[in-house]
């Protein structure tokens, strides 16, 4: 389905609302926003596997109840962060929205297409306007997360602490790093869409891993203690994606440069230190 973009509603501007907490219809009734940005989600993909029924809680009922939540509000405009594991294996580079959302292989992967589902029957049964956002990999300052799992973050403060930096498959995995800023404006840019769609969020160039510890060498100007872990059941060997479609639709594209993007990321740990 093409989308379609919106002409300004009249009147004020739509206001923005934080709901920390999607099981809670009363926060959701009483700010009465224009759209929902869904970004609420366990993340981290290992202890899906030993927690299969708190992600589908979490992951899964929880989105149901934003959106009868919303539903219920007469909010009918949602924008979900999604993710590139829906795609599983790819079965060919670059990743297109027209490439086949895959059998999963952890629970984390499957409580996203099972809420992406849920997304198209609400745009079908209540006529939400809908736009699912898949994530390739994200990285920039701010990331908080405890334990931390992204790559950009963990490879960037062990290089500052000095210690080794673990690296599987000898680092010739190649992804698709979006920096945060470039993410942010991607969910700006698809606000005034009606219908159903979808959109990768990706730069459209596979890095290796090998390539993202040469850049912060380079920045931090001294070599790198690395700790070769070898192989690791499960990971995916390459994947990158296509954001044309999106670029089409809205004019987004990605304009932090991965080099950039790290120095930038590096000075906030090093500011962080103090």
């Amino acid at each position: 389905m093409s989308p379609t973009v919106l002409p300004p509603r009249p009147g004020p501007a739509p206001r923005a609302a934080y709901v920390p907490d999607p099981r809670d219809r009363l926060a959701v009734a009483t700010s009465i926003p224009f759209v929902v940005i869904h970004l609420a989600a366990l993340v981290p993909v290992t202890p899906s596997v030993s927690r299969p029924v708190a992600y589908a809680q979490n992951n899964v009922v929880n989105t149901v109840r934003l959106l009868e939540a919303m539903r219920a509000s007469s909010v009918r405009r949602i924008v979900f962060s999604s993710s590139a594991t829906v795609y599983g294996t790819p079965q060919r580079l670059p990743i297109t929205e027209d490439d086949p959302v895959s059998a999963q292989s952890n629970p984390y992967g499957a409580t996203k297409v099972a809420a992406e589902a849920f997304m198209a029957v609400y745009h079908n049964l209540h006529g939400f306007d809908v736009t699912v956002l898949r994530y390739f990999n994200p990285y920039g300052p701010n990331e908080l997360c405890e334990p931390e799992t992204h790559a950009v973050p963990n490879m960037v403060q062990a290089a500052l602490a000095g210690r080794p930096i673990p690296v599987y498959w000898k680092g010739v995995q190649i992804r698709d790093f979006i920096y945060v800023e470039d993410l942010a404006k991607a969910h700006v840019a698809v606000l005034p869409l009606e219908g159903l769609n979808y959109f990768n969020v990706g730069t459209g160039t596979g890095v290796s891993i090998n390539e993202i510890l040469d850049a912060i060498r380079g920045i931090l100007g001294r070599p790198l203690r690395v700790d070769d872990l070898g192989e690791r059941p499960g990971d995916v060997p390459a994947y990158y994606a296509s954001s044309a479609r999106l670029t089409a639709a809205t004019g987004w594209k990605s304009e932090v440069g991965l080099v950039e993007g790290l120095r930038r990321t590096v000075a906030y740990y090093q500011a962080r230190q103090g």
